[in-house]
Formats: structure tokens, C-alpha cells, sequence
């Protein structure tokens, strides 16, 4: 990317020591960190209903308020557990450390890789969901959704790669507006209930109505479990809060699990009184056209919960690089994952994240449905090894209410683990079976790596009782240098000369493809007033490598075991970025190639080439 335009859109890089600066309060950590749990009143709701509805009737706003209160009894659990994961993890890495370090290897791994998906899923499904609210009140925008998606993951990528403080200023704001419209929905909607307002009455098709069941009412229970996600990050970012950050951590778990509580119970409720049809619409738009109509407020709610739906997905870019970030340090992932990019945020993981979540939104045409069908099997894969984790640790190393704490987690990884079970059967057709795939190929890989970065360790290790014994003398290795040259050249000459002041061993080496072109290059090189000998070899199927090694291996060069072969690559700098597509790159094709021989070492000789109106100015052609 061009400095000047990195800059404007990033802004200037920030020191290691302003890394304090960075971090953030409860009142920033609120919003950042609780918007996808309190996002999820827009279509947790809307998901329960569009199961119920078509089958139960009206009994659905009934079944809907009773699942909503189960939800929200096990919300109670889950933000006792995390409290206590909070207390004993500081250092962030939530359910990953937790399952990791009290039950084992696979069980930490297999809950990095559930929150990775969910992370990624929470950045799919919430902007999916906000554009769905922006289309439902602009149906002509409809065949556009899946690149406004994207379009907002964009904007999303670059606003926090501006870094936390920066995010938390461009993104808080909004939150704190929802919650607070949302609430003035509610007490509007109260108010005009005991005024005897009866809305426009429901018009549904009966004839599709059947008895419901066990089976419907878990499904419907499954799809509106989305409001539990993002409790976890809050668990996971333990280190971007300032000190004391677990006293602010645990503020901000208790107020997002009150929010919740309010918001999403309330709209659970009222929705019996404004009943809507979820196959028409964002829930959250239907009920605020029929408290405000089609008035400002109205079009502030809609606005509003597009906003808190894109903000959702601001608390998965916390804390999708925070978690990947400790699993890279770990060697479980690839190491640049762990490095902060210039403005001190985990730059990679950002930009990981937003591909993988662009990718499926356009796989599954930003359908909200179906992607919750993925969605809530990761969450409560790692809510069940985290609370699993955090009750061995109670077991084990016992302490202050011990038993207490046991058996909350304890109760907390039955319940979920059931939740495992039942969203994996009725979610499986809808794409709970991709996850169910996924999660171990996960597991293989990240194995996989941290299997090869041991290897690597191993190889490069040196004991100290080793290092006492290495010598470094001036005459360990013959250098010998080969110039790869193409034509007779200022690039060439330049590294021909540099190749001169390392070693008197120098030969230049061309590769024609034909013999004509072999003579010519022969005949100018001739004219250079050198004794460096010129090997010219023809390669009829145009490969330069091959013969290049074949002619280190010959006696012709006579090549010695322990000799080192210096080759360097000349190689020249064009000014403009847009100008490397119209060069062949042959220089990285033969060091690539060349890298995989021990014995051979590889120097890349640059020259700086200027711009090109600068220079046909300062030359007059006819």
C-alpha cells in the first residue's frame, strides 16, 4: 500500500511505549465488547420466530418468551463462569488457556479452533443481519446485499486498524445510542399497551399449522442461543483493559449480561403484543413501525440496529486477534499472527478475520439463517470446555468456595455440552455439519504447525555448553561466485563489480535459448575490459535454473565439498508499484529454487531505476 494513502487511512504508527494509551475503561470496553451479545435482540428473536411461526401460530410469541427466559437463566450461568476465568486467567486467552492448561492439548486446541470459527462467524452473521435491517426498510437495495457486506468489512477492517482507542472512539457511540432507543421502544411500546393500542392484527396462514414438539421447540431454542455470543470476549481481552483490568473486565461482563437481559427479555415480551410475521422483515423494524410509525424514530431504530449489528462484529475484531494472537506465541498458528502492526493493534489477525468472513458471506449470499446454522456450534463448543476447564481447575487445586465455584462450572459445561448435542442434530442439514468437519481439520493443522516450529527449535538450538566450543576462523569456507546475467547491462555490471570485493573466485554465467542470442551476449561482454570469465549455456526448453546447477555440479567448475557458491542475482527497482506486473520476476524464480541448496548462498544486487517521465525528459528521442 502507498505510504501517504496508509497513512491516511491508518494514521501515523504509534511507539511500543504508547501501547497504555491503547487500552481501554469500562465505559470504552462496554461497547466495544457487549455490542454482539446485545446485537443479538435484532435477530435472535426474528430466528426463534421464523421456526415457531409457521407451525405453532400465534402460540409462537407464547413458546418464544419462555425459550427467551431459558436463554437468558443460562446467560446467568455463563457470566458466573467467566467471572471466575477472569479472576484466574488475567492474560487473556479465555476457553483456549482455560481447556488447554486443566484438561489437555486437544481440548485447548479444540476450543481455540470452536472461537476462531465463531469469531469469524460473528463478523459473517451480524453484518449480514445489519444490512438485512438497512434492505428490509430499502427493499431496492436488496440485490445488493452481499457486496454492501462486504463493502462494511471493509470499512470495519480499516477502522480498526486505526488501533483500540481509535476503534473504541468510532464505534462506541453507536452502542450507547441502541441501547438507548431500544429502550425508549420498549417504554413507548408498555405505555400505548395500557393506552389500549391494538395493532394491525396478525394475518397468518393456518392450514400449515401443526402440533409442535420437542424436536421444534429445540431447534427454535438452538437458532435463539445467538444472543449468547460474545460473552466470551470479554474474557478473551482481559489485557486491552487498564488496570486494575480484571476489576473493569468483570464490570463490563455484569453490565453486558444486564443489558441483555433487559433488551432482548424485553423485546421477547413484547413482541406478543406486536405481533410480527419474521418472513416480512427485521424484527427490531417491524415492532418500531408499529410503536412509532413511519416517523424519526422509526428510521433512527432502523438506522440504529444496521449500526449495532456492524458493532457486533467489532467485538469479534477484539477478540478474534487477541485469542489468535496468544495461540501464535504458542506456536499453534503462524507466528505473524502475534506481531502488532503500526498502530499497535494485531494487524494480521484483522486482516485474517475480515477475509475469511468476506468469503462467506459471498459463498452463502448473506443469509443470516443459514449462517447461524454454523454459527452456534462453535460458540457452545468452547463455552463446554471452558466451563469443563475452569471445574477440573476447581477439582484440582481447590481454594476459597471452592465447591461453590465447581459446581456452577460444573452444572454450566452439562448444560452447554447438552446444547453441543442438540444443536449438532437439528442444525446438521442447515450446515452444522461444515463445523462438525471443520473443527478437526482445525485441530490437524494447528497440530501441524506447532508440530513443525518444534522441529525447527530443535534444529536451531545450541546449548551453551555447545557455543563454548564454536570457532568462527576467517578460513572456515572457499567463496566462490557465480553472476547470473541475462545481457550486458548497468545492473549487470553493478554486480559483477560488487561480486569482485568478496571473493577472486568470480564467474559470469548466461543462459540463451538459443545460440544466436548466446553469441551476442558473448560479443558485448568481450568489449568489458574484465577477466572474469563469461560460461554461456544454451537451454533449448528455456530453464535457467537446471543448467545453472548443472554447471556447479560439473567438473568444469570443479566445485569442491565444504566450498560455499555465492550467486547474486542482479536485480532493478522500478519506481512505481504498478510497474513489477510488466517485468517476469525471474530473479525470484531462481532464488527460490536456489534456496533449497545448503551449499548455496544467494545475494540480490538492486539497482534503483528512476522514474520513467523524469528520464525521457532529460532524453530527446526522433
Amino acid at each position: 500500500m502507498n505510504k501517504g494513502l496508509k497513512r491516511l487511512l491508518i494514521g501515523r504508527p504509534l511507539k511500543n511505549e504508547e501501547i497504555q494509551g491503547e487500552k481501554f475503561g469500562v465505559l470504552w470496553g462496554l461497547p466495544i465488547l457487549s455490542s454482539d451479545a446485545i446485537s443479538s435482540v435484532a435477530y435472535a428473536g426474528q430466528e426463534i420466530l421464523l421456526v415457531l411461526l409457521p407451525i405453532a401460530g400465534f402460540l409462537a410469541f407464547k413458546y418464544m418468551a419462555y425459550i427467551s427466559l431459558a436463554i437468558i437463566v443460562l446467560l446467568g450461568i455463563l457470566t458466573l463462569s467467566y467471572r471466575q476465568t477472569i479472576d484466574c486467567y488475567p492474560n487473556g486467552g479465555g476457553a483456549y488457556v482455560v481447556a488447554k492448561e486443566n484438561i489437555g492439548l486437544i481440548a485447548g486446541v479444540t476450543a481455540g479452533s470452536s472461537l476462531c470459527i465463531s469469531y469469524i462467524l460473528t463478523v459473517a452473521v451480524s453484518i449480514a443481519s445489519g444490512v438485512q435491517q438497512i434492505v428490509s426498510a430499502f427493499p431496492v437495495l436488496k440485490p445488493y446485499t452481499s457486496y454492501l457486506c462486504v463493502l462494511v468489512i471493509i470499512l470495519m477492517t480499516l477502522g480498526n486498524l486505526r488501533g483500540i482507542k481509535e476503534s473504541a472512539k468510532l464505534f462506541s457511540l453507536p452502542t450507547y445510542f441502541f441501547i438507548f432507543s431500544i429502550l425508549l421502544m420498549l417504554v413507548v411500546g408498555v405505555i400505548k399497551i395500557f393506552a389500549g393500542y391494538k395493532p394491525e392484527p396478525l394475518v397468518l396462514d393456518e392450514s400449515s399449522f401443526q402440533p409442535v414438539t420437542l424436536f421444534l421447540i429445540l431447534s427454535a431454542f438452538t437458532n435463539g442461543c445467538a444472543a449468547l455470543t460474545g460473552v466470551e470476549a470479554v474474557s478473551n481481552s482481559v489485557p486491552n483493559f487498564k488496570a486494575p483490568s480484571t476489576k473493569n473486565a468483570k464490570a463490563v461482563l455484569a453490565l453486558l449480561s444486564t443489558l441483555v437481559l433487559i433488551v432482548f427479555g424485553g423485546t421477547s415480551i413484547i413482541v406478543n403484543y406486536y405481533p410480527i410475521n419474521p418472513e416480512k422483515g427485521a424484527m427490531l423494524v417491524q415492532i418500531a413501525q408499529m410503536i412509532f410509525g413511519r416517523n424519526i424514530f422509526f428510521y433512527t431504530i432502523t438506522v440504529l440496529s444496521f449500526a449495532i449489528l456492524v458493532l457486533a462484529a467489532n467485538t469479534a475484531y477484539f477478540g478474534f486477534p487477541n485469542l489468535i494472537s496468544v495461540m501464535a506465541r504458542e506456536g499453534y498458528v503462524p507466528r505473524q499472527l502475534s506481531m502488532r502492526g503500526d498502530r499497535l493493534s494485531f494487524s494480521n489477525g484483522i486482516i485474517s478475520l475480515s477475509a475469511i468472513a468476506a468469503l462467506l458471506i459471498l459463498i452463502f449470499n448473506a443469509n443470516v439463517t443459514r449462517l447461524i446454522g454454523l454459527y452456534a456450534i462453535g460458540v457452545f463448543i468452547s463455552f463446554t470446555l471452558s466451563q469443563a476447564g475452569m471445574f477440573f481447575r476447581w477439582i484440582k487445586n481447590k481454594g476459597d468456595n471452592w465447591v461453590v465455584k465447581a459446581a456452577i462450572n460444573g452444572f454450566g459445561a452439562f448444560v452447554t455440552f447438552v446444547i453441543v448435542i442438540v444443536i449438532a442434530i437439528t442444525k446438521f442439514t442447515m450446515g452444522a455439519w461444515i463445523v462438525v468437519i471443520v473443527i478437526p481439520v482445525m485441530i490437524f493443522l494447528m497440530l501441524k504447525v506447532k508440530t513443525h516450529y518444534m522441529a525447527l527449535h530443535k534444529q536451531l538450538k545450541i546449548s551453551p555448553e555447545e557455543l563454548k566450543d564454536v570457532s568462527i576462523p576467517r578460513d572456515v569456507y572457499t567463496n566462490r561466485v557465480i553472476v547470473p546475467i541475462a545481457s550486458i547491462n548497468r545492473a549487470s555490471i553493478r554486480a559483477l563489480r560488487y561480486a569482485r570485493t568478496i571473493s577472486d573466485n568470480v564467474v559470469a554465467f548466461n543462459v540463451s535459448i538459443d545460440e544466436e542470442q548466446g553469441k551476442k551476449v558473448r560479443e558485448k561482454y568481450n568489449m568489458l575490459d574484465t577477466d572474469i570469465p563469461l560460461i554461456v549455456k544454451y537451454s533449448p526448453f528455456r530453464r535457467v535454473v537446471e543448467p545453472l546447477l548443472m554447471f556447479i555440479e560439473s567438473a568444469e567448475y570443479d566445485y569442491q565439498k565444504g566450498d560455499i557458491i555465492t550467486v547474486i542475482l542482479p536485480q532493478f527497482v522500478v519506481k512505481r508499484w504498478w510497474n513489477n506486473a510488466l517485468h517476469n520476476h525471474t530473479r525470484a524464480i531462481i532464488e527460490r529454487q536456489l534456496i533449497r541448496h545448503k551449499h548455496i548462498v544467494i545475494c540480490t544486487m538492486p539497482l534503483q531505476m528512476k522514474d520513467d517521465d523524469r528520464v525521457l525528459k532529460s532524453h530527446k528521442y526522433k
